[in-house]
């Protein structure tokens, strides 16, 4: 297909806060140089933040280095944390706090602020435009552009108006080629693009696998007497430890009178039982989490896969013409429950590997093989190695044991034991048979504080063009029923937070339903899938959840 063509300096996909600091970081060195380059950054979400979910509490170094004076300039960091609280829940009812003192260094909060990452993103994406960065909201980066040598030179955006059967409607509009001397991908975990280039260049070889959760997520306007400005809330034990599943609840106070509350389940659960939707929505019944909650009301919900890897799970994040920047590589920080600041710092550093080389004169196809050495003496290295084993250990020992070990190792030993602990086997390969697992009867919701998939779904604004191909892609498209329903239950139905798939029977047949425009681009199937079945690919730009102060 004939298609128009773009020419920059720099591709970046995704306007997420890799991608941002990313261009921000490229356009100040060339401010500074009075160097002339061209910075484009494609946005999948119909503006800027639309997609971006996160807790969030939010860490401000990588920001301080990045823009030292974005209090006068206006950043939405409103409310800085008041106060830590740990919790472990015992059951339903009970709890036990959890003293500081004894909780892992890396889970207190003193100096960090309770945000919304996207309102945060659109700010950053302000910032870009000022300094001369073209963003492309609605945008999606479809495929890769390859040149005859197999270098990347830039992506191809999604073609807009074909119909579910792959035709073209009155309305198509071919996808543009956007040609670069460098493209970065800071696509968020389980990135389509970063998994292909992955496996096209090897970059995983020698690695643990990379490992993620599922984080679900509710904001709420909640009555003044229960609002408490900055404070923070973790817990980990019940509901998940009655599947043997890890992961842990969080609930912080935002401005104006707001709360979020989530639970992340880590997708290394072997029970197909779980339902990680429903083991939220039943979280929230807890007293701890309930008396925030009652006579408030639930305003916007969301979710997202983390990649919580470390560095275990970090593949070679430079490849020929470009690189993999933030959660596309797996920067987050586990043992903190943040991952901005590490991907805000791999892009700045990313930035300045790029604009070294295009000052020294590098054409298309460049191996920017100096970003490892770069990253390696960053900060973000030596945070992520002193933080190594923790992942691993709550894979061992699940989280309370795995937590003690944590506070051995980071607080009294600061990162420094000599060895580092492996964790081979990737998530979907934990699932166990259904036969062989207890059944999990789960409440159904009593639409108060807890609710169903659908209306949670309407609560994220997802839309998706119903007439287009569907971007949920099966390799084999009998397996779900065939295999999957067999052996697991077909698990699908119950990791999906947004109802995305059903098994349906229907005269006397059993059929695999994909509801493709309920989806909210969490990437779980993708990841946790027994069977490794199902590809998620980039829908019609601006298709998805639009998040409005996640």
């Amino acid at each position: 297909m004939e298609r128009d063509s773009m020419d920059f300096d720099v591709v970046i996909v995704g306007a997420g806060p890799a991608g941002l600091s990313a261009a921000i970081r490229i356009l100040q060195l060339a401010k500074e140089t009075e160097t002339e380059l061209t910075v484009c950054v494609v946005e999948k979400g119909s503006e800027v933040g639309a997609h971006i979910l996160s807790g969030a509490v939010f860490e401000p170094r990588a920001l301080n280095e990045l823009i030292p004076d974005w209090k006068e300039k206006g950043a939405p960091l409103n409310t800085p944390v008041s106060d830590d609280k740990i919790l472990v829940l015992k059951d339903a009812e009970g709890s036990i706090n959890v003293p500081l003192v004894f909780a892992p260094k890396t889970m207190h909060n003193t100096g960090n602020y309770v945000i919304s990452l996207g309102n945060l993103c659109r700010w950053l994406a302000e910032q870009a435009e000022e300094l001369g960065a073209e963003i492309f909201p609605g945008f999606t980066a479809h495929q890769l552009l390859k040149n005859e040598q197999g270098q990347v030179v830039g992506i191809v955006t999604g073609d807009m108006g074909i119909d579910s059967q792959g035709n073209e409607k009155d309305s198509f509009t071919p996808g543009m080629e956007l040609r670069a001397k460098f493209t970065l991908f800071a696509e968020g975990a389980r990135g389509h693009l970063g998994k292909q280039l992955i496996a096209d260049f090897e970059l995983d070889q020698s690695k643990d696998p990379q490992h993620y959760g599922i984080g679900i997520k509710e904001l709420w306007d909640i009555p003044a007497e229960q609002h408490k400005p900055g404070l923070v809330i973790h817990s980990a034990g019940w509901p998940l430890k009655q599947s043997s599943s890890a992961g842990g609840a969080f609930l912080y106070h935002l401005e104006n009178n707001q709360v979020v509350i989530g639970l992340i389940t880590d997708l290394s659960y072997s029970n197909p039982h779980v339902s990680p939707f429903d083991e939220m929505q039943r979280m929230k019944h807890h007293p701890e989490f309930s008396k925030y909650l009652r006579n408030g009301k639930r305003i916007a919900y969301g979710a997202r896969a983390i990649a919580k890897g470390g560095l275990q799970s970090l593949p070679t994040m430079h490849f020929p013409g470009g690189l993999l920047i933030g959660c596309d590589a797996g920067t987050l920080n586990f043992a903190k429950i943040k991952g901005s600041h590490t991907a805000m710092k791999s892009g700045m550093i990313a930035a300045e590997s790029v604009f070294t080389a295009i000052k020294n004169g590098a054409e298309n196809g460049v191996d920017l093989s100096d970003y490892t050495t770069a990253f390696q003496n960053s900060w973000i290295y030596e945070e992520l190695y002193q933080q190594r084993n923790f992942g691993p250990a709550q894979h061992k020992w699940g989280n309370i044991l795995g937590s003690a070990y944590a506070f051995v190792d980071i607080n009294l030993l600061n990162g420094k034991t000599p060895w580092t602990l492996r964790d081979p086997i990737p998530d979907y390969a934990q699932l166990k048979p259904a036969a062989d697992c207890a059944p999990i009867d789960y409440p159904k919701p009593d639409g108060i504080l807890s609710f169903d998939k659908l209306s949670s779904v309407f609560l994220s604004n997802t839309n998706h063009e119903e007439d287009q191909p569907c971007h949920l892609q099966l390799a084999d498209p009998d397996l779900p029923i065939r295999v999957n329903l067999k052996r697991f239950d077909e698990p699908a139905q119950r990791y999906c937070p947004a109802g995305v798939y059903e098994v349906i029977e229907e005269n006397g047949e059993t059929r695999f339903q994909i509801n493709a425009q309920n989806c909210v681009h969490c990437k779980t199937c993708d990841i946790k899938d027994p069977s490794q079945n199902i590809t998620w690919v980039t829908p019609e730009g601006g298709g998805g959840p639009n998040y409005p102060n996640m």
